[in-house]
């Protein structure tokens, strides 16, 4: 069983998509203005004056007003410790709050044992967590795991079984193989490119396929759920379903985009790809 979707969050109220055009989109976190570029929205804006707090142009920010202190988004349950980075992200990438909507209704309070790899400042750690699931999160950014951390005290998720580690997914995921240790729940997140806490480089066309297959020797002998996720537009969707379609066998597979619908013109800005299956008993 498959579904071919497009998905955009509607449930945001710390968050909004204003406009986008001209290579950049304009966003409100909580009450703080942000400009950043953005690859994908090539066509006109809505606005033509543009009024930001702060402004991602050649690689910097330009900071016309300092965020507050502390900056922080929530989502329901879930709450986000914003601030600036060098690679014009702010700590959260609202798009996949659909992923995190939907990982609480798979889990739904079953002490599932999952696997967030790729796990960066932990939107899908929380959600998994705050479900009722028992998360290791893994990164190989000790700076992301902190950021990370941050996020479950600010949630008051501080006494949720997770385990934090730092380290790169395919090694991690090589070594649960040696030790037999299996999961109920996987989930990936994988950039384009990167590199690990040791120097390893990772290519997506390259390595996620054979991470998938590493991944489905650690699935439980019924496994619950697998989502898997990236950001790169050398990829479709299709392929994320052929991969899945590797990985899986039986249940479900939902496949797609992730948007954000801008709240004036109501155009969506494409901010991701996903394939996600799910167990059907």
């Amino acid at each position: 069983m498959e579904n071919q979707a497009i998905e955009f969050p509607t449930d945001w109220k710390d968050y909004e998509l204003l406009d986008s055009g001209n290579g950049m989109k304009l966003e409100r976190f909580n009450s703080y203005t942000v400009a950043r570029p953005d690859p994908r929205a090539i066509w006109k804006p809505t606005k033509s004056d543009w009024q930001a707090d702060a402004t991602h142009v050649n690689d910097k920010w330009d900071i016309k007003n300092t965020p507050p202190n502390p900056w922080t988004v929530s989502y329901k349950q879930l709450v986000f410790t914003l601030r600036p980075t060098s690679f014009k992200h702010v700590g959260v990438f609202p798009e996949q709050a659909t992923n995190w909507t939907w990982l609480e209704q798979i889990i739904h309070g079953d002490n599932l044992k999952v696997l967030n790899l790729f796990a960066y400042t932990g939107g899908a750690t929380l959600s998994a967590a705050s479900a009722g699931a028992t998360v290791t999160h893994v990164d190989a950014a000790k700076s992301t795991i902190d950021w990370a951390h941050e996020n479950v005290i600010a949630s008051g998720l501080k006494n949720k079984p997770i385990r934090w580690i730092e380290e790169d997914a395919m090694k991690f995921v090589m070594r649960e193989t040696k030790r037999g240790n299996t999961y109920d729940g996987v989930i990936l997140d994988p950039p384009r490119f990167g590199r690990g806490s040791k120097g390893e480089i990772w290519k997506i066309e390259e390595d996620l396929p054979k991470l998938l297959t590493e991944i489905k020797k650690i699935l439980a002998p019924t496994p619950k759920f697998i989502l898997l996720n990236a950001y790169t537009a050398d990829l479709s969707p299709i392929v994320l379903h052929h991969l899945m379609t590797d990985l899986t066998t039986g249940g479900k597979i939902t496949f797609g985009e992730l948007t954000l619908k801008e709240s004036t013109g109501g155009r969506l800005l494409p901010s991701g790809i996903f394939a996600r299956w799910s167990y059907l008993p």
